[in-house]
């Protein structure tokens, strides 16, 4: 058995992990408690086997590319990163990015990515034609939207739970470069970053980073940044019109002590970030694709900021009519405790394609605690804000919140249910995640 745990690094729990190398292999490799496993960026269980993890990075092949259509297909195992470097120079890049590029294609799949674009241009599964998978009970199905099609959406944000993506035939965006044209506007509270936001539906990106900690007059204070794809008769004269993603060669060596981020700490961070960010706001400038969507990824292991007992995401989607309020209450008590961290987002969501799919139409935050004190006891308290305004919690983000939030943000959880035992009547795929919100005990 192997400590496994998620990008959160918490739980960590044990599991028997796999590594096949040949499609017929990972159908060996499952059993009664078995589920797949990416590059491990889902920051909680959702990627740990209940008994056996199979871990699908050595399925990195690109199997077709037609430059007509843009259209490719590929196994599981395939970063996003890797599809970025090798189409981006071509013209081609995922029509829908998370905040990290280091995901695989199953991954992002299973939980159906979203990105800066979801409010005008969905997630991550719409631009999936088909996959390939192997089901629990040992069948290879092809699933597209007209050819098995509720095992096709209840796989697309179903997190692993139909059974181990093999390889997917998706669409790629046709571009004239590598950079984003961006415009930044500064919000001094809550209610005018939500107008900048809504003002600005027809970006075809829009994202909003919070100080956490304002309180007060600036509660929910923030910067917007908005971004279209640059043309090459924007770039400046000798600017590659695909620029390299290179490492930074920033890294966190080792966990940092609990008392790194604090109140005094965070809030001069923020301090500093926003009125470093209000001096560019107005203008616009051409960004490389990779400060733009992946600023984190040019730290490694940016994770063990949180220290050894690692950290908790809490991203909540609230109903666009219930939004302003619900988010105004959680900022405040948020700013009240202190100890959340300097990474918080707020983005406009739209309808999910998915039977399990996160997104609904309005308002996403997302916000970091590191697992200390009683933090677990206030999160449920938040949860009790979410389901009571009718919104609910990311999966591939979460690592706590309990049957009853569940099942209240899920409405469609009994079709799923239904159609994840039809592809596993013996109930083979199971993940920690599922342990935890799904299955029978």
């Amino acid at each position: 058995m192997t400590l496994v745990s998620g990008w959160g690094r918490f739980p960590v729990v044990d599991s028997d992990v796999l590594r096949p190398r040949s499609f017929a292999a990972v159908g060996d490799a499952v059993s009664a408690g078995t589920v797949a496993r990416g590059s491990g960026r889902a920051y909680g269980d959702a990627a740990i086997g209940a008994v056996r993890t199979v871990a699908m990075t050595g399925f990195d092949r690109v199997r077709s590319f037609d430059p007509a259509t843009g259209r490719v297909r590929l196994e599981a195992g395939v970063l996003l990163s890797d599809l970025i470097d090798t189409f981006g120079p071509r013209g081609f890049l995922p029509f829908v990015v998370p905040g990290t590029r280091f995901v695989s294609v199953g991954g992002a799949i299973a939980a159906d990515v979203h990105g800066k674009n979801h409010h005008c241009e969905g997630g991550f599964g719409r631009y999936v034609d088909s996959l390939l998978l192997r089901t629990g009970q040992g069948d290879v199905i092809e699933a597209s939207r007209e050819q098995n099609s509720d095992a096709f959406f209840a796989t697309v944000g179903g997190m692993g739970l139909t059974g181990i993506i093999l390889e997917a035939t998706m669409r790629l965006r046709r571009v004239e470069t590598g950079w984003i044209r961006e415009r930044v506007i500064s919000a001094s509270d809550l209610d005018a970053a939500m107008r900048a936001l809504e003002a600005s539906n027809d970006a075809t990106y829009s994202v909003a980073w919070i100080d956490c900690v304002a309180r007060g007059r600036d509660l929910g204070r923030s910067l917007i940044y908005l971004g279209e794809h640059a043309g090459r008769d924007e770039l400046a004269e000798g600017v590659d019109a695909f620029p390299v993603g290179r490492s930074s060669g920033l890294s966190v060596p080792v966990d940092l002590p609990s008392m790194a981020l604090n109140r005094t700490s965070v809030r001069a961070f923020n301090e500093l970030y926003y009125r470093m960010g209000a001096r560019r706001a107005g203008g616009s400038h051409v960004v490389s694709l990779y400060p733009y969507f992946f600023p984190l990824d040019s730290i490694g292991d940016w994770n063990r900021i949180y220290g050894k007992r690692g950290f908790l995401q809490h991203q909540c989607v609230i109903p666009e009519a219930n939004a302003r309020a619900v988010l105004g209450d959680i900022l405040d008590r948020v700013a009240r405790r202190g100890d959340a961290s300097f990474l918080a987002v707020l983005k406009k969501l739209g309808q999910g394609d998915g039977i399990l799919s996160f997104p609904l139409p309005g308002y996403t935050l997302a916000l970091d605690f590191p697992v200390k004190g009683d933090i677990l006891n206030f999160l449920d308290e938040i949860d009790r804000l979410v389901v009571a305004a009718g919104g609910r919690l990311y999966l591939a983000k979460d690592a706590r919140q309990s049957r009853a939030t569940f099942a209240a943000g899920y409405p469609a959880l009994q079709r799923f249910n239904a159609i994840r035992k039809s592809l596993d009547p013996a109930g083979n795929i199971r993940s920690k995640l599922s342990q935890r919100l799904l299955d029978e005990v």
